[in-house]
């Protein structure tokens, strides 16, 4: 890209970020579910199952979550790490698309085990050199025990399938990014926000490639770090701040809060 375009694309999107960047942002997206919380391992754990359960319009998302964590009585980490047997029949009949019941119990079941170790779950996301290792290795460690059901390996992406993974790399930006508006949490300190990647949901793409910043035609991991490194040239330090500008040119574009992840 040349100079005089990186500067032009830089100053269309800080000003999209100054403006989105608010907290008036939360209250319709799915970030609004670990706001709700104050505890570290609550916050962690709430926005765990909002990002990774973010497909289909925002209100949708919201109210399917806070079912969720209603039927944990709205403490999850306690509620995992303490449950007895019984208290697992709350989450029977829980469904979202194509998350049900099955893989919520395995991701109640890996993270009590991960809890019984681990006071965070940063720990979890540290393993390897570059982020597509580490998002690879956080998949192999989240179905390492032995009752993974095969079913629920769609629903945590990995880059050795492919994937963009944009509700992962939403995740890391919810826990990583650190700035004084209050929107992402920035309570992880040990992955850097300069190796962040990008999420790419439609609205994303579609301003990324009008903008010239994604030029690959499938959405896949190539293009989240094809994405990323355009971003980088922006801010080196914070790539991933432009998320918030590319969504909310795209929520332009739909004038509707009812918006598509």
């Amino acid at each position: 890209m040349e100079s005089a375009q990186i500067q032009n694309i830089r100053a269309v999107l800080e000003e999209r970020y100054a403006r989105y960047n608010q907290p008036a942002f939360i209250e319709h997206d799915p970030i609004s579910i670990p706001h709700r919380f104050s505890q570290r391992a609550d916050v962690e754990i709430s926005a765990l199952f909002a990002a990774l359960l973010a497909w289909g319009r925002r209100p949708t998302i919201i109210s399917k979550v806070t079912e969720l964590l209603r039927r944990m009585d709205d403490a999850p980490h306690q509620f995992i790490t303490q449950h007895q047997d019984e208290d697992l029949k709350k989450l029977l009949g829980f469904c979202h698309r194509t998350f049900c019941d099955t893989d919520l119990l395995y991701f109640v079941y890996w993270l009590r085990w991960f809890y019984a170790d681990h006071t965070t779950l940063e720990d979890a996301f540290l393993h390897g050199n570059t982020q597509r290792e580490r998002l690879e290795n956080f998949h192999d460690l989240f179905f390492s025990l032995d009752d993974a059901p095969q079913r629920t390996r769609k629903h945590v992406a990995t880059p050795a399938r492919g994937s963009a993974c944009k509700r992962v790399n939403m995740y890391l930006r919810w826990m990583v990014r650190q700035d004084d508006k209050g929107v992402d949490f920035g309570l992880w300190t040990r992955l850097p926000m300069a190796e962040l990647v990008c999420p790419i949901d439609v609205h994303v793409e579609r301003q990324a490639r009008q903008l010239g910043l994604l030029t690959r035609p499938v959405v896949d991991w190539r293009a989240a770090e094809e994405l990323t490194a355009n971003l980088r040239l922006l801010d080196p330090h914070d790539p991933v701040k432009y998320d918030f500008a590319l969504f909310g040119l795209g929520v332009e574009e739909k004038t509707s809060k009812d918006t598509l992840y």
